[in-house]
Formats: C-alpha cells, sequence, structure tokens
C-alpha cells in the first residue's frame, strides 16, 4: 500500500506500507528466532499476535510452508530447526 506524501503537480513522492500480513509475518519470525523454545497452540498465537485468527492463522500456516516453523505432536507451533 502506498500513501503519497508530497504532491508537486507531476512529481508526487510515496511512502510504501508493508501490508498487516507482512508486518505480522515478521513480528513472528522474530519472536520465534528470540525464543527458540517458544511452543504455541494457534489459539495461543491469536491471542499473542492477532485480534482474530483471519490474519493469524494465513501467517501462520504460510511459516509452515515455508518450513520456518513446524506443527508438533500437540498442534503447536515451534521454530524449524533445520537438522531437526
Amino acid at each position: 500500500m502506498a500513501t503519497p506524501v508530497v504532491d508537486r503537480g507531476p512529481c508526487t513522492i510515496y511512502v510504501f506500507h508493508p501490508s498487516a500480513e507482512k508486518e505480522l509475518e515478521r513480528r513472528i519470525r522474530r519472536e520465534f528466532e528470540e525464543m527458540p523454545g517458544l511452543r504455541l497452540t494457534a489459539d495461543q498465537a491469536v491471542r499473542l499476535w492477532s485480534p482474530g485468527d483471519h490474519t493469524c492463522l494465513p501467517v501462520l500456516n504460510t511459516l509452515v510452508e515455508e518450513r520456518f516453523l513446524r506443527v508438533d505432536e500437540y498442534g503447536r507451533y515451534a521454530h524449524h530447526h533445520h537438522g531437526c
């Protein structure tokens, strides 16, 4: 999403804002990297990072598909350490 900041006739300067999903993805990545033992159920993740599952769950699933996260045998999301 872009917001015009300065409009000077034929030249307009835009500032691009990352989408809410990208911001959430960055936050989730950062927190799992900072806390390697972090394990959260989907409900816990939604309460922690998002007011509703419509944003959080798709981001978590994308991170699983990208093999950044994994889902353990108890349904908890955890950082996917390569070789584990």
